[in-house]
């Protein structure tokens, strides 16, 4: 049924028993073999997209010319990725660009550097900074679930390639207009970094940016860690 006085698609009705065509599982030579019974799956699973480039920067979630690009990649892009409950994150950024710190809140995730080096930054669910060096390409790294990670290129390029253990793999922000400072009152970002008011206002409306930034000189995040 369609009608061009409602903005639907069409709706199909069916009487009876409703199936989906699909070709025989087995056929020899000379006459129909024996088939097992299907259970509707078997034509979506062959069809299935199993490829994604996302060294495509005109595809990417994020991108901005003097800085690079970010590329994401779960199952809603690549359905597959549900039965592998994996996702990825392309990246690459160019000299003194910065990924601004972030964290996965429902995933861990290794990160591989394909090129280029970074100064990278973790910070444990108590602000402790747990890494603080430069990797370059050849690397890995673990990132836990939890843990925020910064990254400044202190190459010409950095890209990098991570495998998160979540087909849908969520982040959240530290910094810009999403983050979770911003929805913080000023009160309680002064009370709980003990920082003056002014200060407070700053940590919570300098940076608009959320995902990449130009890094402005060395990084200073978290605490260092105190060892026993």
């Amino acid at each position: 049924m369609y009608s061009i006085t409602v903005n639907r698609g069409n709706i199909v009705k069916v009487q009876g028993q409703f199936g989906v065509i699909r070709p025989p599982l087995r056929q020899g030579q000379g006459g129909q073999q024996p088939q097992e019974e299907g259970n509707g799956l078997e034509e979506t699973l062959c069809t299935m997209r199993c490829t994604e480039n996302l060294d495509d920067p005109s595809s990417a979630d994020v991108y901005k010319p003097s800085l690079g690009y970010i590329s994401t990649l779960n199952s809603y892009n690549l359905p597959i990725l549900r039965f592998l409950r994996l996702s990825a994150l392309r990246g690459s950024i160019h000299n003194n660009a910065m990924v601004l710190p972030q964290w996965n809140v429902n995933a861990n995730a290794a990160l591989y550097v394909t090129k280029g080096k970074a100064h990278i930054q973790m910070v444990n669910d108590n602000g402790q900074r747990v890494f603080d060096q430069e990797i370059s390409k050849g690397q890995l790294l673990v990132v836990p679930q939890g843990f925020a990670v910064v990254k400044r290129a202190t190459s010409q390029q950095f890209q990098w390639i991570e495998f998160k253990s979540n087909d849908n793999a969520q982040i959240n922000t530290l910094a810009g207009r999403t983050s979770v400072m911003r929805g913080l009152p000023l009160e309680v970002i002064s009370n709980g970094y003990q920082i003056s008011p002014q200060e407070a206002r700053s940590v919570k409306f300098s940076t608009l940016e959320t995902t990449l930034t130009q890094s402005s000189g060395p990084m200073g995040y978290g605490m260092p860690r105190v060892e026993a």
